[in-house]
């Protein structure tokens, strides 16, 4: 469905996106994680074809993407997008007649669970609810493929929550392939699948969340005993306290010798090491 072929934005001298070759064909909640900057921004307007790659290929639902031929399945949001200031009522009713397949019942419902007045207009509304109320409408239609730029800034910890429902029903309601881009972390991974990591514009993986889950461990342990188990896994990092060594490891689990112990590394721990660290995720 959705297919980068070396794909390179530069920017003067920065490689917005470098060199990516990725392929994401299943229907699926997939977050797109990264620091700020990292180049989340420009991968998604690159498939909406919102701006021209430098080089490679972009080809969304069988076609080459460009900015003449931006794909009709694709519907992007920009973090901060603005709408008319008319009422919500009638931003919903003027989606509606725009957008052929537009679900009017799972606007209206959504607008009613998140307290939503309809008839407040657009500027009257608080950052946060200007957000769901973009978010509301983009979900609503029947694209293919929904791209959603860091939707849930300016939101506090009810409203994220809120979000994540409101796209795990949509999800449900209507399968497609839904990207989200965000750096929070521990919060997406409750209703995404699939987990892309993206840093100064190359994609360091692209793996299911049980997958990393399964993977991703810290082995804990004296130094001497934990230090020569090292040369036969893929270590993310170590830190050392005193005569004590925590080893980052994503890969097969190890036989431990006694002393050495194993836990579960946490999706945070897990970014961090991956795009702070050596980046060596194999």
């Amino acid at each position: 469905m959705i297919e980068f072929r070396n794909v390179t934005k530069q920017y003067k001298d920065v490689a917005a996106v470098d060199r990516v070759s990725i392929r994401i064909n299943k229907n699926g909640i997939y977050c797109l994680l990264g620091r700020n900057g990292a180049g989340k921004t420009t991968f998604m307007k690159l498939i909406a074809g919102h701006i021209g790659a430098s080089g490679g290929e972009i080809i969304v639902n069988g076609k080459t993407v460009s900015t003449s031929r931006m794909p009709e399945c694709v519907n992007f949001i920009e973090s901060g997008s603005a709408q008319f200031n008319m009422k919500v009522s009638d931003l919903i009713d003027t989606a509606a007649a725009l957008q052929d397949g537009f679900d009017r019942d799972f606007a209206r419902e959504m607008t009613e669970r998140f307290e939503l007045k309809l008839n407040k207009r657009f500027k009257q509304l608080s950052f946060g609810m200007k957000t769901m109320l973009t978010t509301i409408i983009t979900l609503s239609n029947n694209s293919k493929v929904i791209l959603l730029d860091e939707p849930t800034l300016g939101f506090d910890a009810i409203m994220r929550d809120q979000f994540n429902t409101l796209l795990v029903e949509s999800y449900e309601k209507n399968p497609r392939i839904i990207i989200v881009s965000t750096h929070l972390i521990d919060e997406i991974a409750k209703v995404t699948e699939r987990l892309i990591i993206i840093n100064n514009g190359k994609i360091l993986m692209e793996a299911g969340i049980e997958e990393i889950d399964e993977n991703a461990y810290t082995l804990t342990g004296p130094t001497n005993l934990v230090s020569p188990l090292l040369s036969s896994v893929n270590c993310m990092g170590t830190t050392t306290i005193g005569s004590v060594m925590a080893a980052y490891v994503y890969g097969e689990r190890l036989t431990l010798p006694q002393g050495v112990s194993t836990e579960r590394m946490s999706l945070q721990d897990f970014f961090i090491r991956l795009v702070g660290g050596k980046g060596n995720v194999k």
